[in-house]
C-alpha cells in the first residue's frame, strides 16, 4: 500500500495541475509565451474573474504584437468593456502601418471606433480615395433657362479630422450650393455650357470647402450637363395668364354692373311711365271740370281737339307717330251737354 502512495500523490497533482490550467487558461499562457506575446498568469486570472473572453483577448494581443502594434492587455480589456470592437481597431492599425500612415495612432483608432464609425472603412478610404457622385444639381441662369449638372467628387479621409468631422452629406451640400451659385450668377446658360471648367475652378479655389469635415477634396469633375426648362418664359406665361384672368374678372364685374344699371333704368322708366299715365288720366277729368264751371268754352275745347288731331296726322305722315298717340288719352268721354 505504501508503494502506491507516491503514485497517487503524483496523479492527484497532475489532475490538480490540469484543472488549474483548464480553469485559468494556462494553455493560452503557453501559446502567448511561444508566440512572443507574454501574458502573465495574473492577467489570465483577471480575465476569468471579469468574465471576459480570454481566448479572444489573447488571440487579438498575439496578432497585434506580431504586427508591431504597441498595445497592452489592459487596453484591450478596457475597450471591450466599453463595448468597442477591438479587432477592427487592430486591423485598422495594421493596415495603417502597412501603408505608412503615421497619423493614425492607437488612441485615435479607439476613439473613432467608440464613436460608432467604421475605422477600417476610414483607413481604406485614406489609402484609396473615395468617389462621391452628385447627380442633377439644377439652377437657373439670369436669362431664365435651367442648367442641370452632374459631378464626381474625389475625396480622401483625413484621419486627423475624422473625430468630430462632418461626413459626405456636408461635402455634397457645399458643392451643390457652389454650383447653383455659379449658374445663378451667369448672365446666360450659354456661359456655363461654353466653359464648364469655370465651375470646377471656382469651387476648387474655395479653401474652406472641406473645413470641419473628415475629408480632403482631391478633385471635382463634371460628368454631365443638360439644359432644362425655360423658367423665365414659363413665368411670363403664368403672369400673362394671371393678367388675363384679372381682366376677365374686371370685365365681368363691369358687365354685371351695366346689367344692374340697365335693369334699374328700366324700372325707373316703368315708374315714370306709370306716373305719366296717371297724370294723363287726370286730364279728361280736369277738362270736364273746366267745361262744367265755365273756365273753358266749347269753342276752345274744339280748337284744342283740332290742334291735337292735326299734330297726330303730321306725325303719322312723317312715320314718327307713337301708337299710343293715335288714341290719345286727352279725349274725354263723350257726354251729352245742354248745348247738344
Amino acid at each position: 500500500m505504501m508503494n502506491f502512495l507516491p503514485w497517487v500523490i503524483v496523479l492527484v497533482l497532475i489532475i490538480a495541475f490540469l484543472t488549474f490550467c483548464s480553469f485559468f487558461n494556462m494553455v493560452l499562457w503557453i501559446r502567448a509565451l511561444i508566440s512572443g506575446a507574454h501574458v502573465s498568469v495574473a492577467e489570465l486570472i483577471s480575465m476569468t474573474v471579469k468574465k471576459l473572453d480570454a481566448r479572444s483577448i489573447v488571440n487579438i494581443y498575439i496578432k497585434a504584437r506580431k504586427a508591431g502594434v504597441n498595445i497592452t492587455i489592459a487596453q484591450i480589456e478596457n475597450h471591450l468593456q466599453a463595448h468597442g470592437n477591438i479587432e477592427l481597431v487592430i486591423n485598422a492599425l495594421i493596415a495603417a502601418q502597412s501603408a505608412n500612415l503615421e497619423e493614425l495612432d492607437l488612441k485615435t483608432a479607439i476613439a473613432v471606433d467608440l464613436s460608432g464609425r467604421d475605422i477600417n472603412d476610414a483607413v481604406k478610404h485614406r489609402i484609396m480615395p473615395q468617389i462621391i457622385q452628385i447627380n442633377n444639381i439644377t439652377a437657373m441662369a439670369k436669362n431664365g433657362i435651367e442648367v442641370s449638372v452632374s459631378v464626381k467628387v474625389t475625396v480622401r479621409v483625413n484621419l486627423k479630422r475624422i473625430i468630430g468631422g462632418a461626413l459626405e452629406e456636408t461635402i455634397i451640400a457645399r458643392i451643390s450650393e457652389g454650383i447653383m451659385t455659379i449658374i445663378g450668377n451667369a448672365n446666360t446658360h450659354n456661359e456655363i455650357l461654353e466653359a464648364p471648367n469655370t465651375i470646377t475652378k471656382t469651387i476648387m479655389a474655395n479653401k474652406d470647402l472641406a473645413a470641419d469635415t473628415a475629408f480632403d477634396i482631391l478633385s471635382l469633375d463634371i460628368v454631365d450637363m443638360k439644359v432644362g426648362r425655360n423658367i423665365g418664359a414659363e413665368l411670363e406665361i403664368d403672369k400673362a395668364e394671371a393678367v388675363k384672368y384679372i381682366s376677365q374678372a374686371d370685365a365681368e364685374k363691369r358687365r354685371a354692373e351695366a346689367v344692374a344699371a340697365e335693369q334699374e333704368m328700366r324700372a325707373l322708366t316703368q315708374e315714370m311711365r306709370a306716373r305719366v299715365v296717371a297724370a294723363e288720366s287726370e286730364v279728361p277729368r280736369a277738362l270736364a271740370g273746366a267745361l262744367k264751371y265755365g273756365n273753358i268754352d266749347v269753342k276752345d275745347y274744339m280748337k284744342m281737339e283740332n290742334i291735337q288731331s292735326d299734330t297726330l296726322m303730321r306725325k303719322a305722315l312723317s312715320g314718327n307717330a307713337d301708337s299710343d298717340m293715335l288714341t290719345p288719352a286727352l279725349n274725354p268721354p263723350k257726354k251729352k251737354t245742354k248745348l247738344q
